[in-house]
């Protein structure tokens, strides 16, 4: 193709595509790029939560069954504009500066100049490029591909590569994550009427519960897992009472509790006695979430990102991933170019020649997997 990683990867970061605003110019250009490149390619649409048109892409190129996926999704988180120039990239002593450059508009690029550059009469195995919508804020473009993708469905990758930023170590494992939201509803009055009740002391006794159960979390190898770094769950809480004044008896009080699922940490165990302690003190409790990605780091996929790149062993990490839903069909590997300390920030860059090694790295997942 004609555009190397560097210049792909500035093309892309600047279209604008957080995920607040529609990502259909994004997909747009990648599609028309895919298609000059010998992609089959699907393109599925749909309205997010505010009305917004997104889109998502699953192209294949080669014949048959199997092959090897590469996943990354399109949005971005909001560009701080005012505090940067997140959509003017610019390289700078060897570093890739712009919204997106590293979470992950440069891990997609590379993923892209990798397949198109494979030889189609070589391939004995399809390649996959899949592309979602919303993956900073739910997952939703990657649900919606799980179940509505006909090229999937006909028949899913054999192995598949998250291509999120991992400085190009192979990931066998990361987190996953449940929020917990408990409710206690009082009664609004001034204060001097003594007629209130307020919601804030209805789930004090919750909460300092909740705060025992931090200190054990943090304690109980039950609990844990050491293949993380840290190796706890993360157990958070955040209050709301609507803003209420000092001199006005809370109306209702909001309360959200977050862990971190790991594999084989008793998480559901977790959950269950924060469940059990809302209810106890008879207030409103439901949760939702995600499991935590797992795969043996012995696994075919794994092994291949290990002799790929050339690292002694695979790692975990402690955020999450389109993993999370892909898992379910079929083997993954979480690896890419970038550090995830780079993710979200003002400044946000990629390095140039991890980048650029990024595509070298991937070609050799396809010709072993693909043409081998």
């Amino acid at each position: 193709m004609k555009q190397d990683v560097c210049q792909l990867t500035q093309e892309l970061v600047a279209i604008q595509s957080a995920s607040q605003i529609s990502n259909v110019a994004i997909t747009d250009y990648i599609e028309e790029l895919l298609q000059g490149e010998n992609f089959e390619v699907e393109r599925l649409e749909y309205d997010d939560a505010q009305g917004l048109r997104k889109a998502n892409l699953v192209a294949k190129k080669g014949q048959g069954s199997g092959g090897l996926g590469f996943f990354s999704h399109t949005d971005t988180v909001p560009g701080a504009e005012g505090e940067w120039e997140p959509y003017d990239p610019v390289i700078r002593d060897g570093l890739l500066y712009g919204r997106g450059s590293c979470d992950m508009k440069g891990p997609l690029a590379a993923t892209i100049v990798a397949a198109a550059a494979a030889d189609l009469s070589s391939l004995k195995e399809p390649i996959y490029i899949v592309l979602s919508a919303d993956e900073e804020v739910g997952y939703g473009g990657a649900k919606h591909v799980a179940s509505e993708s006909r090229l999937l469905q006909e028949k899913w990758p054999r192995m598949g590569v998250i291509a999120e930023p991992t400085e190009l170590q192979p990931v066998y494992a990361h987190k996953g994550g449940y929020f917990i939201d408990v409710v206690a509803t009082g009664r609004a009055a001034h204060t001097s009427t003594g007629l209130g009740i307020s919601a804030n002391f209805l789930i004090a006794p919750f909460l300092a519960e909740m705060a025992e159960l931090e200190a054990r979390f943090k304690s109980d190898p039950s609990f844990m897992n050491s293949e993380f770094e840290p190796p706890t769950n993360g157990f958070n809480m955040i209050l709301n009472d609507g803003g209420c004044a000092g001199n006005v008896t809370a109306a209702r009080t909001e309360c959200t509790l977050c862990l971190r699922a790991m594999p084989n940490d008793n998480h559901e165990t977790a959950i269950q006695m924060v469940v059990d302690k809302a209810k106890e003190h008879d207030l409103e409790v439901s949760w939702h979430g995600a499991e935590p990605f797992y795969i043996s780091p012995q696994s075919e996929i794994v092994q291949a990102g290990v002799a790929a790149t050339g690292v002694p062993n695979a790692k975990t990490v402690p955020y999450g991933t389109e993993a999370i839903i892909f898992q379910d069909f079929c083997p993954l590997v979480v690896l890419g170019p970038g550090n995830i300390a780079q993710a979200h920030t003002v400044g946000e860059f990629i390095d140039v020649a991890q980048l650029e090694e990024s595509v070298k790295v991937y070609k050799r997942m396809i010709e072993m997997i693909c043409a081998g």
